[in-house]
């Protein structure tokens, strides 16, 4: 494919990037809505429905520097494609999978692919667009995330109002088909004439550690102890092998995540501040999910369209954030941001069995402004903080920190909330035989699924006192995440600048440095 053809095509090229983008972007929001019903369906237990979450997350935030690399060196289109093949296909697989293990698996598949889409699609925009188009072509691809976050509770709810959970992962399909035929018809191919050196070793081991480090955070969730064997063993071989994995990375001259970038202290504090901007956010949104469906008792789509607010103050206030960083600089804006964010989760605390839903809808509003106003200007004080030639590993490494977080947010909100129900429902479960209080005991799902076998009289005794329990659990949770929320307020305006010269697209994506490519004949 010539120049002149692939000019003539770029925006064309541009959509079937960003379609291919959001494909992976939109399974997690799509999945938020189905984690009920698969709960019920599978039998899932809270510490697998988390599992279901991060085990695509964790894989994807650790091969995403891979998959760039492999890219660079034998083609982004051929990377691209082979992604969302295997992307495709353990959708297909999470669809039919018939125990929670094999959900798990199917997901961890889906990280693998998914992580090829996002830095194919963004080195191909680079290699396809003149400089003066780029940011443009830049702000749409990086606004597909944004479009994810709005159509992706109410897609899933959707789908589930007519089909079975399944269809949430089945819908993937036909659209991954008709991408890769696109991609093959009109994207060009192209390489890096000096490509880096992979780190297979550095990958297996970071992924190893964070994978023991939250297993035993979801065990330890689930057994309501951090004494048990099990979960110290795992544990401390899983921080063990990190730190290893920082040994290992600082004396390497190709690594999989140069560490060195965090003796950077504004690059250090920017990155801290998305990672705990994250881990709230993504523990908070899934126990939410529950309250929606189960205290509130609202099918799939009505669940999904109370996100709204969220998603809708995200599109609306993001584009915004950049001109904001311009006007009053990165610290203020990220500060106001963050401090939104604060007082979105200690808002949770208003919000009871059986409050106003005007009162969540606004909850949801203040999260959403709070969170548009901190990508931005965090990513352009990490930016700021490196040398042009190193603007894709921080961009990478930026990317990382927020899926790891994402994860580990998850995982340990998820187990304080495990933990804070268990304790408060577990007496009202006494007249329970041993073994269905034990499996009631586990999650709202589970007392609500066990008390409905045991008959009318046990639901209408157990089922309040459950919905009040989840409530509270709830808010020890979201007082946890307001206490993570005011510490990156904190570290944020502590430590980062008050301006930076760095250019910001609309959704906080920066501009990629130029680059010397290699075209590919198609």
């Amino acid at each position: 494919m010539d120049s002149k053809t692939i000019h003539d095509r770029r925006w064309g090229i541009l959509g079937v990037l960003v379609v291919s983008l959001l494909v992976v972007v939109l399974d997690n929001t799509v999945l938020n809505v189905a984690l009920k019903r698969i709960q019920e369906d599978l039998g899932a237990s809270q510490s697998q429905l988390a599992w279901a979450v991060n085990s695509y997350t964790l894989v994807f935030a650790g091969l995403l520097f891979t998959w760039g690399l492999l890219g660079d060196r034998f083609g982004r289109r051929r990377m691209l494609m082979a992604g969302l093949l295997m992307f495709g296909a353990a959708s297909a697989l999470s669809a039919y999978a018939h125990t929670p293990l094999q959900l798990i698996g199917a997901r961890g598949l889906m990280g693998i692919g998914g992580a090829a889409v996002l830095p194919a699609t963004l080195a191909i925009i680079t290699n396809v667009f003149e400089p003066k188009e780029r940011g443009k072509a830049i702000g749409i691809w990086a606004g597909a995330v944004g479009l994810a976050i709005v159509i992706g509770p109410v897609t899933g709810g959707l789908l589930l109002e007519h089909f079975w959970w399944g269809s949430v992962f089945l819908i993937n399909v036909p659209i991954v088909l008709l991408g890769l035929v696109l991609i093959n018809t009109i994207v060009p191919e192209s390489k890096d004439p000096n490509p880096g050196k992979l780190d297979p070793l550095g990958v297996v081991i970071a992924m190893a550690g964070l994978m023991l480090v939250v297993y035993a955070i979801i065990k330890g969730g689930e057994l309501a102890t951090v004494a048990n064997t099990q979960v110290l063993v795992t544990g401390l071989l899983g921080v063990a092998l990190l730190v290893l994995f920082v040994w290992y990375e600082r004396r390497s001259d190709h690594p999989a995540l140069d560490v060195k970038l965090f003796t950077n202290r504004i690059f250090s504090a920017s990155a801290v501040t998305i990672g705990l901007a994250f881990f709230a956010m993504m523990g908070v949104t899934f126990f939410m999910v529950f309250y929606l469906q189960i205290v509130r008792g609202f099918s799939p789509l009505q669940a999904g369209l109370w996100f709204l607010p969220f998603a809708g103050a995200q599109m609306v206030f993001a584009p915004l954030s950049a001109s904001m960083v311009k006007r009053f600089g990165i610290r203020s804006v990220a500060t106001v941001g963050l401090a939104l964010v604060t007082v979105s989760f200690a808002g949770y605390q208003l919000v009871d069995t059986d409050s106003p839903m005007w009162v969540l809808g606004l909850v949801f509003f203040i999260q959403g402004v709070g969170m548009a106003n901190i990508m931005p200007p965090a990513t352009t004080a990490i930016m700021a903080s490196l040398p042009p030639q190193r603007a894709g590993v921080g961009s990478a490494v930026n990317n990382t920190v927020r899926q790891v977080s994402g994860a580990l947010g998850v995982a340990i909100l998820g187990s304080v909330l495990s933990v804070q129900y268990r304790d408060e429902i577990t007496p009202h479960l006494a007249g329970l035989p041993d073994a269905a209080r034990e499996a009631a005991g586990e999650s709202i799902g589970a007392t609500v699924g066990v008390a409905a076998q045991a008959g009318p009289e046990a639901l209408a005794q157990i089922q309040p006192a459950a919905f009040h329990a989840f409530v509270n659990a709830m808010h020890v949770t979201a007082a946890f995440s307001t206490a993570v929320a005011l510490l990156a307020t904190v570290l944020v305006f502590r430590f980062l600048p008050k301006q930076a010269e760095a250019p910001v697209h609309s959704a906080g994506i920066p501009a990629p440095r130029e680059a010397v490519e290699t075209p590919v004949p198609a």
